[in-house]
């Protein structure tokens, strides 16, 4: 499955728009990451738990998103937006979304 943020896939053309497709996920962070991820805050340097806990959870989305996609009989999604938010009590929601389309070289 392709995704890409461009409105196109270069070198292919668009045969079939499906529609609006989307992916999301929740996620908790645990206190004790919390608690390491705000001493590294005050001392400076990057967050290497949150970071990860990010990476993973953009991935989530993005694999939802196209397995939906796929479903739909999409062989890729275009213009695809990913959106970090904060839910709750130290939850953190990533949401792709995308168009589903069926693409063919040329």
């Amino acid at each position: 499955m392709i995704c890409t943020t461009t409105p196109t896939v270069e070198g292919h053309r668009t045969t079939r728009v499906i529609g609006i497709v989307s992916g999301e996920t929740i996620l908790g962070a645990n206190i004790f990451r919390d608690f390491l991820a705000g001493i590294r805050d005050i001392v400076g340097g990057r967050s290497g738990a949150y970071e990860t806990v990010l990476r993973d959870a953009r991935k989530t989305a993005l694999a939802e998103m196209s397995r939906e996609a796929q479903s739909l009989g999409a062989n890729a999604v275009v213009a695809v937006d990913i959106d970090y938010e904060t839910v709750g009590n130290g939850m953190l929601m990533v949401t792709a979304c995308g168009t589903a389309v069926v693409i063919q070289p040329g």
